[in-house]
């Protein structure tokens, strides 16, 4: 197959995930092209300014279910063109079905995306022999671009096995996967991908899956970077350098910043209001403007709200103390 356009060796850093930032009145479902498109190229500049290694679009926070097509593909090119190839640029191509999606990832490549943030189709439960035929088929469809496998338990009814990923990792297209919080199968699971395709953990998950596995754990996904990524980016250049200490010790701001951000402390609960709370967070640190929800995804308790606002404030605070900002939606 056709090498990709990234390679596995070249996974390290801050993987940023970035929302669709959208116009106000998206949450109409009257207004048909709710992007903003200014905003859009203002957020991919800063967060490469600010030093992140690739910026990840249209997953479950940046909409990818509630965009339409003519939206999505829209959003891409202007987040491809900002980028100007100073960064890679993975862009979400899922949908219910694999000719659709092939046919969104060929529009993209030729766009010019690095890759694809990619879930499997979710309407019915896929067991492993579908999910290792659906890769392949859009691998071998898009064999330029690199793909990072999107595990998220809650979005795609349930967790990929280590039996899958010892087989998606023989795809060289494969080169990641968006991990979900660390777990009992963990340990199995990065054997099975024997460092032929990287583990991506979240942010305050980095250090502590660095220590079992340095070699193999050189990059994290993060959707807080959208908050701000400098004390992301210093966490990065902590590990790169083994500082085990210091590492420890931003990874304990971290997790005090994310207190509070999953309603009662519950992933399932969190799930359930994933794109409100993200967009309520990220508009509250002023980084991005994230704008309003796209709908049906509109009503979230305020309870829960509260808690995302608190978290974005500590992450611009953050942000603040670890640098000066490329840019502010403020």
């Amino acid at each position: 197959m056709t090498t990709p356009r990234l390679s596995v060796e070249q996974v390290r850093g801050v993987f940023a995930i970035m929302p669709t930032p959208a116009v106000e009145g998206a949450e109409d479902p009257s207004v048909t092209d709710t992007v903003d498109h200014e905003e859009t190229a203002r957020a991919v500049r800063a967060l490469i300014d600010d030093g992140v290694d690739a910026v990840l679009t249209t997953g479950t926070f940046g909409e990818c279910a509630t965009l339409t097509w003519d939206e999505l593909r829209g959003f891409a090119g202007t987040a491809v063109d900002a980028a100007e190839g100073r960064a890679p640029v993975f862009v979400g191509a899922t949908t219910l079905n694999t000719r659709d999606t092939i046919a969104r990832a060929r529009v993209l490549r030729d766009l010019g995306v690095t890759g694809l943030l990619l879930g499997r189709p979710m309407w019915c439960h896929l067991d492993d022999t579908d999910i290792v035929r659906y890769y392949t088929a859009v691998a071998a469809a898009v064999p330029e671009l690199a793909i990072i496998v999107y595990d998220n338990p809650e979005a795609f009814k349930g967790k990929i096995s280590s039996a899958a990923y010892r087989r998606l990792a023989a795809l060289p297209q494969v080169v990641a996967a968006k991990y979900p919080t660390l777990g009992p199968t963990f340990t199995d699971d990065l054997a099975a991908m024997a460092g032929r395709m990287r583990a991506l953990p979240v942010d305050r998950d980095w250090f502590t899956a660095w220590e079992k596995a340095p070699g193999e754990l050189t990059a994290c996904w993060s959707g807080s970077a959208s908050c701000g990524p400098r004390p992301h980016v210093e966490l990065a250049r902590r590990i790169a350098a083994g500082d085990a200490e210091g590492a420890r010790r931003l990874t304990d701001e971290f997790q005090a910043a994310a207190q509070g951000f999953l309603p009662q402390g519950q992933f399932a609960l969190f799930a359930q209001y994933n794109i409100q709370l993200e967009k309520i967070r990220i508009d509250e640190a002023g980084y991005v403007k994230a704008g309003p929800s796209r709908p049906p995804y509109l009503n979230c308790p305020e309870e829960y709200a509260a808690g995302a606002r608190a978290s974005g404030r500590r992450f611009a605070e953050l942000q603040s103390a670890y640098g000066t900002k490329a840019g502010s939606a403020r």
